[in-house]
Parts: C-alpha cells; structure tokens; sequence
C-alpha cells in the first residue's frame, strides 16, 4: 500500500493508471465472450451484470446454473480479464473438477481429512486477478486486510476517517466499510467481518511455497488447500480434469508469479520469516 501511495498517490490515480476507464455493459458483454471462448465454456455459466454488488463479482449457484454477476460501476478495461480469471478460472473451473474427485461432497472431504479450501481458494483466485498486469500491485488485497484489522479497532465513522489516507473517494471508502463492518449490530463499536482478510494471507502462503506448488495440479485436484496436494494426487480422477488456458504455459506462469513478488517487493525471507513452518497433525513441515 506505501509502495503503491509512493508511486500513484492515492487509491483513484492507482485505479485509473493500471485499470484504465470503465467499460460499457456492451463492451463487458464482448470481453466476458470472447474470454469463454478461451476457455471453451460457452453456454455453461449464466452472467448477470448489476450496478448493485458490493463486490466487483461473484460466482454462484442460482436455480443450479453456475452464474457469475458482474459489478458494472468496477469493471475497468485493464482488470476485467483478470477478475475472469478470478471468478471463473479459479473457482468455477475449480468447482468442475472438484466434482469428479474422490473427495466431491462435504462427507467425503471429511472422510478424506482435507483442509478448508481457504486460505488457498481466494489466495490463488487473487493471484490470478493481478497475473499478466503491467503492474500487479496487490493493493485490494492488502486494503482489504489492512480495512478489516482497523475495523476489529475502531467504530465504522472512526473506519471511515481511517482510510481517507489511501482512499479519498467517499463512496469507494463507504463500500470497504461496509465490508468490513458488515454483521455488526452496532457499527459505533469495534468489530468486523473478519473473511476478507483471506485474500492477502493465501497470496503470501501461496507465494511462500510456490516453488514445491505444482499449480496445474492444484487445480486439477479442485477445491483442496495446497498443503494436500501430494497427499491426494495418488488418489486423484483426472480424465475429465480442466486446466484453464493461463496455467498451460507453466514457464510463463512461474515467470508471472516472480513478477508479482518482484513489484510488491518481497522476498522470500521476508515470507519465511511471517509464515514459518510447523509440524502439522501427520508429521510433515509446511507452512
């Protein structure tokens, strides 16, 4: 977020310099085409567009359609493929495959052990948002975090004041409020819905080891953490499998994900040092 105020100077230049102008319900409707051509899932996903979600999208299940509804007040000509990725490169395609698993239905991912999906479900859907930008600064993520950990502090106006040193726009500022104050029966009192901070701490946890993280795999596995990803490809069904088009290159892919941590100045130390390892309740180190 420094890093990001040093170069942009506040949230709105940052969101115009790597987002560029906000795209018309025609032009969204185009970009959403020709991204599910890529794809190959034409006709499977039913898509909404609103100026009445306090996300900028959301992937679900209405009258057993996936459908995917698209914010059209955030949709910006140079992150609109990126959230495509997010929403249905990274959780639907996953949902697909999680389908054909051994482990496809609550029960048998208990029977199974596996992990929560998160942190690792929105860290890599994040990842994806920001790969291939000529500036992946992971500012959303990391506002996000920072909103909700200032909330767990402070009254929803207190929240509100807050925030105006990154993001000056009331509404934009009232919306991250509103996320993060979001379930509280009195918002004047500390408090906060605490979901979106997973966002940040699965992009760390992810980056921190995804030099042992086959990614094609971890997609291909469906919805499972990371951490079970050697410990389930044994037992894995993968002859309907689907991996979507930017994770083929895996070169490409690894390069991307070098990138990010090289524009938002991390290291690896630096990760090994806010995520160290432990043993886990079968022996193995991980993070």
């Amino acid at each position: 977020m420094e890093l990001a105020l040093q170069k942009y100077g506040s949230y709105e230049k940052f969101e115009q310099a790597t987002g560029g102008n906000l795209l018309t319900k025609t032009r969204i409707w185009y970009h959403v085409k020709k991204y599910m051509e890529k794809e190959g899932c034409i006709g499977e996903i039913v898509v909404h567009l609103t100026d009445d979600l306090l996300s900028r999208a959301s992937m679900t299940v209405v009258n057993s359609r996936p459908t995917l509804t698209i914010n059209i007040s955030t949709a910006r000509e140079q992150w609109l493929e990126g959230m495509l990725r997010h929403e249905i490169g990274t959780h639907y395609f996953r949902g697909i495959n999680n389908s054909h698993q051994p482990w496809g239905s609550c029960g048998s991912r208990k029977k199974h052990g596996l992990r929560p999906i998160n942190p690792t479900e929105e860290g890599l859907a994040s990842i994806h948002s920001v790969l291939f930008r000529k500036d992946p600064t992971l500012w959303r993520a990391a506002l996000l975090y920072y909103t909700v950990y200032q909330a767990s502090r402070m009254s929803f106006s207190q929240l509100f004041h807050n925030l105006g040193r990154f993001v000056h726009d009331p509404n934009t500022r009232w919306d991250y409020c509103v996320r993060a104050k979001r379930g509280q029966t009195d918002t004047a009192l500390p408090g906060c819905f605490s979901k979106d901070q997973v966002y940040l701490d699965g992009i760390l946890k992810i980056l921190r080891h995804r030099d042992k993280i086959d990614f094609q795999l971890l997609m291909a596995l469906g919805k499972v953490s990371y951490e079970d990803v050697e410990r389930l490809k044994g037992v894995a069904l993968m002859d309907h499998v689907r991996i979507p088009h930017f994770l083929q290159d895996q070169v490409r892919y690894t390069e991307q994900l070098h990138k990010i941590m090289e524009v938002n100045q991390l290291t690896d130390e630096e990760l090994c040092s806010i995520i160290p390892e432990h043993v886990t309740f079968d022996g193995r180190l991980c993070c």
